[in-house]
């Protein structure tokens, strides 16, 4: 076991208060500075997880033409999650051991340069690759965020930060296709990632600026973790979302689509068992779940991520391909959602300081799962394209009521030294949901395609190689789309069980007080 004595003391010269963080002989100082500088580099990786939702029909058109597949072009977005899902437990403890501030920087850096790669590709192939890096460069910076609010905020004001935080997750999700609209309307798909280039400059200085260096905590690496839930994951995705092009049999010799999926979940299993046997410092510390708050939030977090990445392709597709909407119109449609999540989520958490989480969290997830059962309703080919608004004015309503709650319930109890890990097994679990959602709704959505329009998989021209549909399939690849958008409705169920089990939490309850740090 490791020696946690000098590492829970305060670095020389620093001082921790329940008001923030401050040097010997200097006034307190507010941690809300840094976190706003974390937010930025926050908001952009989140962002990047949605903007391509809305620029997969004109990548599709760019650099895969001439195929009827809609799953090649949907590991754009697959890759991106898949490497910002592997490494987040272990990036968490990185910052635990070598600072939040260093590693967030260190990410940041990787995710900005990756960003300018992205935009520089020429092929499907090439561009996946580069979201694969970008990905990983996101791994390395969202569990600091998470850890700095735990480890700074005192617990009777952590609601108020995780509110922002909560805020950002949901705005970002819900920016991305409309600033997506825009770029890939004004200038093309390439400046969907090109725009990340200034942002990510000037969150890297602002970080550096102010971000305080905290106390650091040394750290086991459990490398054979990392390549069981690397192994596990890959299986899974690789397998849900080419499952439909292979017609869910076999891809090349004895390997099959179900046989990859049931390796998955056997190297899975072996993870777990795994990190229940390791002695010195497992990957996932499973005590963490003895927390009910902790567990629960978990998997509701799983279910949402899975929900917002995989609302947005049905939807794009429909309005793109099938009503013949430029990226900048579809995008527009989601204003209501926008304008509301941003306005309502700082409110909702300053409430969470005050209430039972449930008050915010059950109606709002109620509103996003009514939401999508109302997309499903409005999309055909004779619905005015005004309706499509209003769900997505209740969509903006229950996402300002989902984020911030499931993050505050999850983090209340983690104590300091293990705020890196809490934070990276909650990011990693919303990401693994993310990244079975853009799996899973890439494989429903072809097969509801192959069941409303027989034959599409023969036919000679590919789906979205420009221009829209011909009207005698438009109205069989709307039924496709509003039958698809459903799986996302059916996994809020997922979300509001869980939910229903979280308990109220206490100011007493906490047990992470702000940790010392100290400002460069």
């Amino acid at each position: 076991m490791t020696d946690t004595s000098a590492a829970d003391q305060p670095p020389r010269g620093a001082v921790g208060t329940s008001t923030g963080t401050y040097s010997a002989g200097h006034k307190p100082r507010s941690p809300w500075p840094a976190l706003w500088a974390l937010v930025i580099g926050f908001f952009m990786i989140l962002v990047d997880t949605t903007i391509v939702s809305v620029a997969n029909p004109a990548i599709k058109a760019a650099l895969d033409p001439t195929t009827n597949n809609l799953d090649n072009v949907v590991w754009v977005t697959s890759a991106y999650l898949l490497a910002y899902a592997v490494p987040l437990l272990i990036t968490g403890r990185l910052g635990d051991r070598f600072g939040p501030k260093n590693i967030y920087l260190v990410g940041l850096a990787i995710f900005t340069l990756a960003s300018l790669w992205c935009g520089l590709s020429t092929t499907l192939e090439g561009l996946i690759v580069a979201r694969a890096v970008q990905g990983l460069g996101a791994a390395f910076m969202t569990p600091q965020t998470m850890a700095v609010i735990t480890r700074t905020f005192p617990a009777e004001r952590r609601g108020a930060a995780m509110g922002l935080w909560g805020a950002t997750a949901g705005v970002a999700t819900l920016v991305g296709p409309l600033l997506g609209g825009v770029l890939v309307d004004g200038f093309g798909w390439e400046w969907i990632f090109f725009v990340n280039l200034p942002v990510g400059v000037i969150g890297f200085v602002l970080a550096w600026i102010l971000v305080p260096k905290l106390a650091t905590h040394p750290h086991r690496f459990d490398v054979l973790g990392v390549i069981l839930s690397a192994v596990a994951l890959f299986l899974l995705v690789f397998g849900l979302q080419e499952g439909e092009k292979y017609s869910w049999g076999t891809i090349w010799g004895p390997v099959s689509v179900w046989g990859l999926i049931i390796a998955g979940l056997l190297v899975l299993a072996l993870f777990i068992v795994q990190q229940a046997r390791t002695r010195s410092e497992p990957l996932v510390p499973l005590d963490l779940f003895r927390d009910r708050n902790f567990s629960g939030a978990n998997v509701a977090i799983a279910a949402v991520g899975f929900t917002v990445t995989s609302m947005s392709l049905p939807m794009m597709f429909f309005l793109q391909i099938a009503r013949g909407l430029t990226p900048t119109e579809a995008a527009l449609l989601l204003i209501p959602m926008a304008v509301l999540s941003g306005a309502l989520a700082p409110l909702a958490g300053k409430l969470l300081d005050r209430v039972d989480p449930r008050i915010i969290l059950v109606p709002g997830l109620l509103c996003v799962g009514g939401a999508l059962v109302w997309y499903s309703a409005l999309i055909n080919m004779d619905t005015p394209i005004w309706m499509f608004l209003l769900p997505s004015a209740l969509m903006g309503i229950g996402n300002a009521g989902m984020w911030g709650p499931l993050a505050t319930t999850a983090t209340r109890k983690l104590p300091p030294r293990q705020a890196g890990a809490g934070a990276g097994i909650y990011n990693t679990t919303r990401t693994i949901g993310s990244v079975i959602g853009s799996a899973s709704i890439a494989a429903f959505m072809q097969a509801r395609l192959e069941a409303n329009l027989p034959g599409l998989s023969d036919a000679p021209a590919g789906i979205g190689g420009g221009g829209t549909l011909p009207p005698q399939i438009a109205d069989g690849f709307a039924a496709g789309m509003a039958q698809a958008i459903l799986l996302p409705a059916c996994v809020m169920v997922v979300a509001l069980v869980a939910s229903l089990f979280l308990g109220r939490y206490e100011t007493t309850d906490a047990v992470a007080a702000p940790a010392p740090a100290r400002a460069d």
